[in-house]
């Protein structure tokens, strides 16, 4: 099966690392690192991404502005985004199924397992044509 593309947008070099790191390791990902989010589109239209993961707070550019940019384009309308913020504990993510603009928010530094559990969710309620996953799986 072909490793789904995961761009990873954060400030944050250790961040974005971290992540890689992780998900690469599972072997059922291709990740992307960018920390510079005013090439997002760009990076975006080269990498071609399944999935999303979007810092809420960066200097210069907020993840929802690069949201709205990304989903803009026709080509990325329906890519999946997941947005990482450190505003909210883990708790609060997993008790409340926190959506951002209808966005999942996962809590950071991310616990591996529920970062994968929501990729997958994500990414299977994306190819199903539903709107949003259930707030139990991400």
């Amino acid at each position: 099966m072909k490793p789904s593309r995961i761009l990873v947008i954060d400030d944050s070099v250790s961040a974005t690392r971290i992540v890689k790191f992780s998900l690469e390791k599972t072997g059922h990902y291709e990740v992307r690192e960018l920390n510079d989010p005013t090439g997002a589109l760009a990076v975006a239209r080269e990498f071609k991404p399944d999935l999303i993961l979007l810092d809420v707070y960066m200097p210069g550019v907020e993840g929802g502005e690069v949201a709205f940019q990304i989903q803009s384009d026709k080509e990325f309308e329906r890519t999946p985004i997941v947005f990482l913020t450190s505003l909210i504990s883990e708790k609060e993510a997993e008790g409340n199924g926190v959506l951002v603009g209808g966005f999942h928010v996962v809590a950071k530094p991310p616990r591996v397992e529920r970062l994968i559990a929501c990729i997958e969710s994500t990414l299977a309620t994306a190819r199903s044509g539903e709107e949003l996953c259930t707030e139990r799986e991400c």
